[in-house]
């Protein structure tokens, strides 16, 4: 199953601010054994938001939706999403009563009464407004919760905030929940070795054959600037203990009797 981001704001795409999403999403996912497969990034276009989740909904795929379920005038999220799986956006029960608990909350922090019908206040319960059939998310920072759709293509889409401190417990959440027979709990492995002076097309035919006969997934990062090693191509494998070191080997002696000068070797974990 792959795993996706859809990372929404005109903030991000304008440099105003800089997204933590994605790199934490992959510390979260690497942690239990899974990877980022692709990240979407949109800004506050409802029409390009719209697209991106039917996109989402009909890709098969786990995608976590970063920002904009707010309900000021630049949060389009929610009622994109609705437009994506053709449904209605009705006030979720279980997200109007914690929305009623943070309301209650702040008036208690602010000494003032709790006043339900206020005009802010039955605003705020806009914020509960999902599409149809959507479970919610519980959000452990101040009860505003996100939620979660299944699209008709198989897509499952979970929706949080844009605000780091919120969204990642709550991914986190989602992921434990949902997904933990999903994880990889064997040991997890990448060694590579530093090639100088040599083209990618060249290794090629190298990298095909460990593939094939090791059954285990190879990589090539090339540089051209690095401050050490100057022009070069980090060459690799990675996977399962004992299926990396054989075909590590492997790679070695084929470099050496390729007659490749090379570097450095890498190990991570």
């Amino acid at each position: 199953m792959n795993f996706g981001l859809v990372i929404i704001g005109d903030e991000i795409l304008s440099g105003k601010r800089a997204d933590k999403h994605l790199a934490k999403a992959i510390e979260l996912l690497s942690a239990r054994g899974l990877s980022v497969a692709y990240a979407d990034y949109v800004g506050d276009d409802p029409e390009r938001i719209t697209q991106t989740l039917q996109r989402a909904f009909a890709s098969g795929d786990v995608v976590f939706s970063f920002g904009g379920i707010g309900a000021t005038p630049d949060d389009h999220t929610r009622q994109c999403a609705g437009r994506a799986l053709g449904l209605p956006l009705v006030l979720h029960p279980q997200a109007e009563v914690l929305i009623r608990e943070r309301m209650q909350d702040v008036a208690k922090e602010q000494g003032l009464p709790y006043e339900p019908d206020r005009a802010d206040n039955v605003h705020r319960l806009n914020m509960g407004t999902f599409p149809q059939g959507a479970e919610i998310i519980p959000n452990p920072y101040n009860k505003i919760p996100g939620f979660s759709c299944l699209g008709r293509g198989g897509g499952h889409v979970h929706f949080v905030p844009g605000f780091p401190v919120m969204a990642w417990p709550m991914v986190a959440s989602v992921l434990d929940a949902r997904y933990a027979h999903l994880f990889v709990r064997e040991a997890h492995l990448e060694r590579s070795v530093i090639v100088f002076g040599a083209m990618e097309s060249a290794l090629t035919p190298l990298m095909e054959t460990l593939e094939r006969d090791y059954a285990i997934k190879v990589f090539s990062l090339p540089s051209v600037d690095h401050p050490e090693w100057g022009r070069h191509i980090e060459l690799g494998v990675k996977g399962a203990p004992a299926v990396v070191e054989p075909a590590f080997a492997a790679l070695r002696m084929a470099l050496q009797n390729m007659g490749m000068s090379l570097g450095p070797e890498l190990v991570r974990n």
